[in-house]
């Protein structure tokens, strides 16, 4: 269920900031049509930080409403408190979500045995999987491999998001934790060595944009055709240097609303791209064939 191209949802928003449930439901279907494999709402790019506990249930449930059963949603369920993280994992499975995101706890910097007990009272909370969320470069943790390997032994603790770009992780994720133990990519950049040692997709932030072009990576990439793969990552390549210019969700905000897909709104303490970093999202959809 959970392989190949999966996008880590921007939430689109109006002028005034408030979510805009009608662009958000066009988003999703133009994701599922592009091919996209899977959706992930009220992540880092969905910028959960700014959203209340009740708009990020809101958007939950837009999303689970609007996929329609199409393709799997794994809703963000992450905090630096384990009680919030249970709430919002119980949240989400009630809604229908097919399985939750859950970050290493942020700001605290509890060690692998609080990592370990803080994935596991949220695992023994519901019954729907759990995707462990690594990046370090947020959150400051990084889960060793040692306490991964532990966590995989819970029951509906299914796999990873690695946002590490370190191409021996998944190697050594795969060693401790098994071929079964699912490896999403949190790296556009790095996508194509990660899957060549052992990754099973990505949750993207390019996909808002090129939906359909990151998922002919996967599809060329499960069809043996790895030539053809690195040649799309090749052509995605200033798209992929686009989005992360500014902090994200910045830059893929701007680039959604060039799509018609909400306003070019971010929540402070982010603020929209400068004028330099605009005109190089603008020329990279450009040379990618997204805009005219």
């Amino acid at each position: 269920m959970f392989h190949g191209s999966f996008t880590a949802l921007i939430t689109p928003m109006r002028d005034d900031g408030s979510i805009d449930a009608d662009a958000y439901a066009r988003l999703i279907d133009w994701q599922i049509a592009e091919g996209t494999n899977g959706i992930v709402p009220v992540g880092t790019t969905g910028e959960s930080p700014t959203l209340s506990h009740e708009e990020h249930k809101h958007v939950v449930e837009l999303a689970i409403k609007s996929a329609r059963r199409r393709v799997p949603v794994i809703a963000g369920a992450g905090s630096n408190s384990t009680a919030e993280a249970i709430a919002l994992a119980l949240h989400a499975e009630t809604a229908g979500a097919d399985a939750v995101l859950v970050v290493t706890p942020y700001y605290n910097k509890p060690t692998q045995e609080g990592l370990y007990q803080h994935f596991k009272a949220v695992a023994e909370s519901i019954s729907i999987p759990v995707i462990i969320y690594n990046i370090p470069g947020r959150s400051v943790i990084d889960m060793s491999v040692e306490t991964m390997a532990r966590l995989a032994g819970i029951k509906n603790i299914a796999g990873v998001k690695d946002a590490t770009a370190n191409l021996s992780r998944p190697l050594h994720t795969r060693r401790a934790c098994g071929a079964d133990f699912i490896q999403l990519s949190g790296e556009d950049h790095t996508l194509i060595g990660y899957l060549a040692s052992g990754g099973h997709g990505c949750i993207s932030v390019t996909a808002n944009v090129a939906p359909g072009l990151c998922a002919a990576i996967h599809q060329a990439w499960s069809r043996g055709e790895t030539q053809k793969a690195l040649d799309l990552q090749m052509h995605l390549l200033p798209l992929h240097d686009a989005m992360f210019c500014e902090s994200n969700p910045g830059p893929v905000k701007f680039a959604a609303s060039l799509l018609g897909f909400g306003a070019n709104h971010v929540r402070l303490p982010l603020v929209p791209v400068s004028p330099a970093s605009a005109e190089q999202v603008r020329t990279a959809m450009r040379e990618t064939g997204l805009l005219i």
